[in-house]
């Protein structure tokens, strides 16, 4: 069996076994929709809150996987993420989403974060896909016109990070407490492009398509530092820089991402640069890759400092960007970069015994003990980086 089979078979294993993590363990049957948190050691925390991010990467990434598994266990896990976010997380009455809500269903943080919102897009114009259901859609056509109508800056264009749950500015943007507090940032503009180009395939609506080829020019023009190929993460709504980390795990998720973005968009001019982006950013990120085939976290700069740890999302995006870059440039290298990756994910980031992934590993190979599901850890980036290469490697 050639290399590429042999990978596209044991990734299509595993985007099974991550799915089946999912339904067998994250159903709540207490109080519906989905478990808020399961810990390193496979425990519920019943109380937990519940995320929106959570729910919408649940969403998408069971409506994405069913298109290629046709498994109607899928479809409707799929449909259970579908009826929780719309009926606890959608707020209708100012039209935004909620952060966070109890483990009993009841508004906890009501803030409008822009991230989250571009994920329930995401997800909904995924399920739209699978579904057919104008609810659905509708939805998530409402998430978009309300971050249109909030969040960008007409000014200096780009998208500005969060809002009280009525619309009114608020003090803390911050999508998590390492992030520093700006307007504008480069996590969410990505997410904000890639919910506009999947909610674009099933809505071919002209001002939409503007919108997304502006955000693209926006983060060309501010996000990627095109000497070094690598992202600037923060800045103010004037777009001064707030230095910060590198952060190799976003620097390869967005080389073939935007690229992919692009390409829906349709942009001739942003095709051809973002393919040379894809390209630039992979190459840099290899600065990260350590001998066993790991992607370190992040680099501080200012302090010469490497986060020595490699975490699971970091893995699942270098086995995309390091393989488009193959495919882009069809050298050998590349595509040696990505089995090398997955080896390293086989043999540290898999949990062969529970399933689903481990949050990462430390410089000397011990397990970061955090969650196996929770706020921030979702079946999105793994089952993503499966369902990727299983259409993209063709044999």
């Amino acid at each position: 069996m050639s290399k590429l089979k042999q990978l596209k078979t044991e990734l299509s294993a595993e985007l099974d076994s991550i799915l089946d993590y999912w339904s067998k363990n994250a159903i709540d049957t207490k109080n519906n929709g989905f478990i808020g948190q399961i810990d390193s050691n496979e425990n519920i925390v019943g109380n937990a809150e519940k995320g929106s991010v959570l729910n919408a990467r649940i969403l998408w990434s069971f409506s994405s996987s069913y298109q290629i598994t046709k498994n109607e266990e899928h479809k409707k896990i799929a449909k259970r993420a579908f009826e929780f976010l719309s009926e606890y997380f959608y707020d209708s009455e100012f039209g935004g989403l909620f952060w966070s809500i109890n483990a009993d269903t009841t508004p906890k943080d009501t803030k409008n974060q822009i991230y989250a919102l571009a994920f329930a897009i995401y997800g909904l114009s995924e399920y739209y896909v699978i579904s057919k259901d104008e609810k659905a859609l509708a939805i998530a056509i409402n998430l978009y016109l309300r971050i249109q109508k909030y969040s960008y800056d007409p000014v200096n264009k780009g998208y500005l990070e969060a809002f009280t749950r009525d619309w009114q500015p608020i003090e803390d943007l911050r999508l998590s407490d390492k992030d520093a507090n700006e307007k504008k940032t480069m996590n969410t503009h990505l997410h904000i492009v890639e919910a506009y180009a999947n909610l674009y395939k099933v809505w071919k609506d002209k001002t939409l398509q503007k919108n997304i080829i502006e955000l693209l020019q926006t983060i060309e023009k501010h996000f990627i530092n095109t000497q070094t190929g690598h992202l600037r993460l923060f800045f103010d709504e004037n777009w001064i820089e707030k230095p910060d980390v590198i952060s190799y795990g976003h620097d390869i998720e967005a080389a073939w991402l935007l690229l992919h973005c692009a390409e829906i968009a349709g942009d001739e001019t942003l095709i051809i640069n973002y393919k040379k982006y894809a390209v630039q950013m992979a190459e840099v990120t290899k600065e990260g890759l350590d001998i066993d085939g790991g992607l370190w976290y992040e680099f501080d700069p200012e302090k010469n400092e490497l986060i020595a740890e490699k975490h699971w999302w970091v893995q699942a995006e270098a086995l995309i960007g390091f393989y488009n870059a193959y495919q882009l440039t069809e050298k050998e290298s590349y595509l040696e970069i990505v089995l090398k990756n997955w080896d390293f994910i086989k043999k540290h980031i898999l949990d062969t015994k529970n399933g689903e992934w481990f949050w990462g590993i430390y410089k000397d190979d011990s397990l970061i003990e955090k969650d196996k599901a929770g706020f921030w850890k979702c079946p999105y980036h793994n089952s993503r980086a499966c369902l990727e290469l299983i259409n993209r490697i063709k044999t």
